[in-house]
């Protein structure tokens, strides 16, 4: 029988293959590629500074100099939406790991053990889903204080319900099987069958809700970022790149509008690609 490394590699070409005649999909994995580019070596797609401008280059339009144009400040904007993926992608990272770590786990301990503890869980979690997630991370953030940092910690913890009621359904669905009865009647203890057949068959539909979380969890850092709960100026941030041109979108709406179709670009590729996910798993 192959194992799994064997059967990934010999897979490749056909998946190549496959990605090629779906250029959609291909050109959602170029978009999401550079962006990862602009998060890690953003030096490598810029030579200007983030933070230092020319008074006289004040308002200058796109150009191939400043592929974004200038801002008020003679900053060019393409260097600070490059460096800015920095902030709004790492943000995002973050956020996503504490809603999938708490959330697994939370919806790990109430679908296994059930009972009192299923029932109170739940009720928790209703508590959570029936708040907006935007809104319950600017009250976290309010409380915390205002910094990116905290906006990671925000949003990942609004996204925490989602995470523990999918990972629930799933346990549930999992503990019933007769895998997991036959590995009781085995004599496996408890703790095994978890970590053995409960955990692993259970991460699928998990991991999928994470990949499409990405863009919203992007979507959601901006969000509060462009409401100025995040990196104060001069950082360059997705959502702060987008509230600093509003006031100019009557006379330089390019200000606003190349960063933000950038921020929408990403997004939108993201969950181009964990929809496909989706789809492929579910063959």
């Amino acid at each position: 029988m192959n194992g799994p490394t064997e059967a990934g590699w010999w897979a490749l070409p056909g998946r190549l293959a496959d990605l090629l005649r779906r250029p959609v999909l291909l050109l959602s994995w170029v978009i999401v590629v550079i962006a990862a580019g602009w998060a890690v070596v953003p030096r490598l797609f810029t030579s200007a500074s983030p933070y230092e401008g020319d008074s006289n280059l004040s308002f200058a339009g796109p150009s191939l100099a400043h592929p974004f144009g200038t801002d008020r400040l003679g900053r060019d904007l393409f260097a600070r939406a490059v460096y800015g993926a920095s902030t709004t992608l790492t943000a995002t990272l973050v956020a996503v790991l504490i809603a999938f770590g708490v959330g697994t786990v939370v919806g790990l301990v109430a679908g296994y053990l059930g009972g009192a503890i299923d029932t109170a869980t739940m009720r928790v979690i209703d508590v959570f889903l029936s708040i907006p997630s935007l809104l319950l991370a600017m009250v976290i953030v309010s409380v915390l204080g205002y910094s990116t940092d905290n906006i990671a910690i925000a949003v990942g913890i609004s996204s925490i319900a989602a995470f523990a009621r999918v990972m629930r359904a799933e346990v549930l669905t999992v503990a019933g099987k007769d895998y997991v009865k036959a590995a009781y009647g085995a004599g496996v203890r408890r703790p095994a069958v978890v970590l053995r057949h409960v955990v692993p068959n259970s991460l699928n539909s998990v991991l999928a809700l994470a990949a499409l979380e990405v863009g919203t969890a992007i979507l959601a850092v901006a969000s509060l970022g462009f409401l100025g709960y995040g990196a104060p100026p001069p950082e360059p941030e997705w959502g702060l790149l987008v509230a600093e041109g509003r006031d100019y979108l009557a006379v330089h709406p390019y200000v606003s509008i190349l960063p933000g179709l950038a921020l929408a670009l990403v997004v939108l590729s993201t969950h181009r690609i964990s929809t496909s996910f989706r789809k492929d798993h579910a063959r």
